[in-house]
């Protein structure tokens, strides 16, 4: 038979067309042909809220092409990705196809692989119209809200401004994380580190715990002073000894949230370039051979199921590779949230035998680095667990406690391969193992030092951590995460900093005016409950017309309400000083968005129109800059030449360091500067560099002939497990192991 198969994305055609071979012929849609009309609602609000799709403009000829196709094929088989989304797209190409409908069906894969292509030609299917309303239902949604919402935030704030059932509580989550830092207070708090040492000269590290055997938070240095006089001329002896073989267990394969979270955390990928590379192993790669594998099963799931053929895959590799002692005696078995929608596997490697080694150099080195975090996350969740001997010992002097906690690996299990895990089960008081220590036995004290410490503001977001919030709300799917982060960030309502993202003035006043004057749609429960009715429509559950009607009578009473309180009233956004002196007026300059992003502009326009370019290169460099008012950042060294200063200067393709009288003298040496930090490789010291596009990382001054550099920040500590240097990241107090042995400490 003459067979026609539909894809949705280009990328794919080639590859699964060597798969099936004569007889088929593959086409792409290049994604949705039909949609909503931009000009207009589009949605009949008074019969039932029909929707009026229109064919996409530009995709004319397209369709043309691939009804022409249709028509000469004997079946079609509609091929869109695995999705609600692809399950909509497929129902559209069926509707502007214009062949009869019995000859038209769907397929679905969750891998792109020989084997499951073919199977899945198979098993050809109806189109799902329970996943199709649930997707019209997201859609519809979205487009009341957005078309109703916007205009008033247009006459009341800004022009151009947008709001979004899922957007506007994203950017709510992030300017109340920034309002509840603002409003942080640092309470003071004291810890009392000591230092003992056995009979037998063996020195070990302890912690004041607390009085008769309670727990003792201490407030004040009074507190303090008063535990020191209790023990300043008592004997330190051995109360207690607790030893126990302590299990950690893998963490599960990822879904989409959680492979976001730890490719921003350990990659620093932002999210869509997470996704975009995914959907790229996803697709297929060439390998070097005649035809294109796709590396990766589908990226956008929230189940942790794996199918028995993949475990037994993991199962081989893991015994081949590792040893028969590092699979478990029983499969390892996951629980799911409540809320998953289990439609597809956990994002694991299509074939586990294809490692990580194999494909390097024949994938980009960003295609590597996802592969190879999903190959190992995934073979470590099918391992045994780490067994860790611990050890916990009290050490008492006049009723005061001292405990000292330490651990040794006894076998290493899943952290093997995916060692450092930073999940709720670490214990950060762990530490090197202690001495063998027996009740009873007398301690010299060493060291008594005690510390004053404030309590801190919760971490600003980052893409990761967003995500995890969205998640554990319930607000949004795993396909939705990206596009919501992009849409709230290119809208202006939050701008990254780093890694974080940080709400502007814009996006305070927006949401407040959301949870004024819209509060249902940016409540919390409300927009997971939503998500919770997509996912009973899906299952067939609920009718799709009903949970539209239900959302929109308390929505059209809002826009009612808020018509008559917001009035014609006009909302100030705060402006943004710049620091730029304005040389017309001797105005400082503010910050101004534009079609081409943001400038710096004169306050008193119209009176004075001057505006400049806000480029970065104007901007000091905070980090090595001595106030924010110059950007001049002096090297220690002089001019080798004629001896002035060496100052840092920006050119085209990074920073660097050249003579004060540069270019008359041509003194000019790559940036770099010492961080006071010895290599742990070879002694010397570690340099602070940057990249051409001025990404500061470190290095060894002898680099080449010493190989070492981090993109984070090296230590003079060493890994108390393995003894390899630790690092520290640049963004909150995390320290790991350099060799990634699976030692972590966030403070």
């Amino acid at each position: 038979m003459n067979t026609l198969v539909i894809l949705e994305s280009p990328h794919k055609v080639n590859t699964v067309k060597s798969f099936l071979g004569k007889g088929y012929k593959v086409k792409s849609c290049k994604g949705h042909v039909r949609d909503l009309p931009k000009s207009k609602l589009g949605i009949d609000i008074d019969n039932d809220f029909q929707p009026q799709y229109i064919n996409i403009r530009g995709k004319g000829e397209l369709i043309n092409e691939l009804r022409k196709e249709a028509k000469a094929a004997d079946r079609v088989f509609l091929a869109a990705d695995p999705d609600r989304e692809g399950e909509a797209i497929s129902w559209h190409l069926a509707k502007v196809l214009n062949v009869d409908p019995a000859k038209i069906k769907r397929i679905t894969f969750n891998s792109i692989t020989k084997n499951v292509v073919k199977e899945a030609i198979k098993h050809p299917r109806d189109i799902d119209m329970n996943m199709v309303n649930s997707q019209q239902t997201r859609r519809i949604l979205d487009r009341l809200v957005g078309y109703k919402i916007s205009p008033f935030l247009w006459k009341h704030i800004k022009n151009g401004l947008s709001a979004g059932r899922v957007q506007s509580v994203a950017t709510r989550i992030v300017v109340e994380r920034e309002q509840e830092i603002n409003a942080f207070k640092p309470e003071e708090y004291w810890v009392i580190p000591a230092t003992f040492v056995t009979s037998e000269g063996e020195v070990f590290k302890a912690k004041f715990y607390g009085t008769d055997g309670k727990k003792q938070d201490i407030n004040c240095e009074a507190q303090v002073k008063q535990i020191l006089a209790a023990i300043e001329k008592g004997n330190f002896r051995v109360d207690s000894v607790k030893r126990a073989l302590k299990q950690r267990r893998p963490a599960p394969p990822f879904i989409t949230s959680t492979l976001q979270q730890d490719a921003n955390r350990k990659l620093s990928f932002q999210s869509q370039k997470t996704m975009l590379i995914a959907q790229e192993l996803y697709e297929g790669v060439s390998l070097g051979e005649k035809s294109t594998h796709g590396l990766i099963t589908y990226m956008r799931t929230d189940s942790l199921r794996i199918s028995e053929e993949a475990r037994e895959s993991a199962k081989n590799v893991i015994i081949s590779k590792y040893g028969a002692e590092y699979y478990p005696a029983a499969p390892n078995e996951f629980k799911m949230k409540k809320n998953a929608q289990d439609a597809h596997e956990a994002i694991r490697p299509t074939d586990p035998a294809i490692t990580p080694e194999s494909v390097k150099g024949k994938i980009t080195n960003d295609q590597y680095k996802l592969y190879k975090l999903i190959w190992e996350r995934f073979i470590a969740s099918q391992m045994a667990s780490e067994l860790l001997d611990t050890v916990s010992a009290d050490i008492e002097c006049n009723g005061c406690i001292f405990r000292a906690n330490g651990h040794n690996v006894k076998f290493k299990g899943f952290a093997a391969v995916y060692g450092d895990i930073l999940d709720d089960t670490a214990d950060e008081e762990s530490g090197a193992m202690l001495p063998d220590l027996s009740e009873g036995e007398t301690v010299t004290a060493q060291e008594i030092a005690p510390e004053q410490k404030f309590t801190q503001p919760p971490s600003r977001f980052t893409e990761g951590s967003l995500v995890k919030v969205l998640e554990d709300k319930g607000i949004g799917r795993p396909s939705t995460y990206t596009a919501t982060i992009t849409t709230i960030i290119s809208r202006g309502y939050i701008r990254r900093e780093g890694k974080f993202l940080i709400p502007t003035e814009l996006g305070f006043v927006t949401t407040e005016t959301m949870k004024q004057s819209f509060s249902h749609i940016v409540d919390y429960n409300f927009t997971a409950e939503m998500e919770e009715n997509l996912d009973r429509i899906e299952e067939g559950g609920t009718d799709y017309v009903g949970v539209i009607r239900d959302f929109y009578g308390p929505f059209q009473e809002q826009l009612e309400e808020a018509e008559k309180t917001l009035g014609s009233e006009k909302v100030e956004i705060p402006k943004v000083e710049t620091g730029i002196i304005c040389e017309k007026c001797g105005a400082v300059m503010v910050e101004k968005t534009g079609r081409y992003g943001k400038f710096a502009a004169c306050p008193n326009y119209p009176k004075c129109r001057n505006t400049k370019r806000l480029d970065e290169a104007e901007k000091p460099v905070a980090e090595e800059a001595e106030s924010k008012k110059t950007a001049e950042v002096i090297a220690d060294e002089k001019c080798p030449n004629c001896g002035n200063d060496m100052i840092l200067r920006k050119g085209p393709h990074g920073s660097f360091f050249a003579c004060r009288n540069y270019p008359e003298c041509k003194t000019a040496v790559s940036y770099r500067r010492d961080s006071g930090v010895v290599c742990p490789d070879c002694g010397k010291r570690i340099m602070v560099k940057q990249t051409k596009s001025r990404k500061t990382y470190y290095a060894c001054e002898d680099y080449p002939n010493c190989s070492f550099s981090s993109w984070d920040i090296p230590t003079d500590r060493r890994c108390p497990r393995c003894g390899e240097a630790v690092l520290k990241k640049k963004t909150g107090e995390v320290y790991y192991c350099k060799n990634k042995c699976g030692w972590s400490e966030s403070k």
